[in-house]
């Protein structure tokens, strides 16, 4: 069995929909924040596919800045989760009043 473009589409697809039902349905940060690295690799895993399915590195690049925006991601979300931790002794985001506008 040959693994192709339409076998990563569908996993990232599985990834992407886990991702998504995370976000929206957990109220504790730390799972929102690793529901959305699913979604941001889902993004990753289709650009490495089509890069390959046609041979141009343009998604691979693109790939590598996608990761690049997440570790940043990743950083200024476990910044603000600290705060929130050390304000309320919770990571859930339904007392995060004070974090918004």
């Amino acid at each position: 069995m040959d693994i192709g473009t339409s076998h990563y589409l569908a996993l990232s697809a599985i990834l992407f929909a886990i991702g998504v039902v995370g976000i929206t349905t957990r109220r504790n940060m730390i799972i929102v924040l690793m529901s959305i690295e699913l979604v941001l690799n889902s993004v990753n895993i289709n650009l490495i596919a089509f890069s390959y399915q046609f041979s141009d590195l343009t998604g691979q690049v693109l790939a590598v800045f996608t990761i690049a925006v997440a570790a940043g991601e990743a950083a200024v979300g476990l910044g603000i989760l600290v705060g929130l931790y050390r304000l309320r002794s919770t990571t859930d985001l339904g007392r995060a009043v004070e974090l918004e506008g």
